[in-house]
């Protein structure tokens, strides 16, 4: 007979922990990727991902599904984002220097013009599916929305997108 203590919750947490730190050091680079294409700034896209993992390390005992720890990852790394583009741009005058003299960068420019003229809300949802191969449940789960929500948003994303291709062509 097994009786519960205070030592079998450490453990779970403590389990928690390692499936936290784990799922941060295999998906590190996709959570950059997706940071980085909100911000267009490699030091802004590291900031919030070290933040976003800080703040899933510190909060690794309040995961209640374990099997949900992927999805809640990104929830936090998107919190982070979204966060991050609320706050009033700051630049320091030796980032400013730097700036003039970076060269400028035409990858997938179309593409990337078209993904930010959508909001927030429906951008995530295409970079999930589309960039991160997330499913449309775990999509739904990280966003918190209905399935069919992130299904009809993704549908009207997709023309909103096909029509600023087009006219850009």
């Amino acid at each position: 007979m097994k009786f519960f203590s205070g030592k079998e919750k450490k453990h779970t947490a403590e389990s928690n922990d390692d499936l936290i730190e784990r799922l941060l050091l295999e998906n590190y680079n996709r959570y950059y990727h997706l940071a980085y294409s909100y911000v267009h700034n490699p030091d802004d896209a590291s900031d919030i991902v070290q933040n976003g993992a800080y703040l899933a390390i510190k909060n690794s005992a309040s995961l209640r599904q374990p099997e949900y720890a992927a999805t809640w990852i990104y929830r936090i790394m998107l919190n982070e984002i979204f966060h991050h583009l609320k706050r009033p741009d700051t630049i320091s005058y030796e980032d400013s220097l730097i700036a003039e003299g970076k060269p400028d960068q035409y990858q997938d420019l179309d593409l990337r013009t078209a993904l930010d003229s959508l909001s927030p809300e429906d951008k995530a949802i295409v970079e999930l599916r589309y960039f991160e191969d997330l499913k449309i449940e775990d999509i739904a789960r990280v966003l918190n929305e209905n399935v069919n929500t992130i299904k009809s948003r993704l549908y009207r994303s997709m023309q909103k997108l096909k029509l600023k291709m087009e006219v850009t062509e």
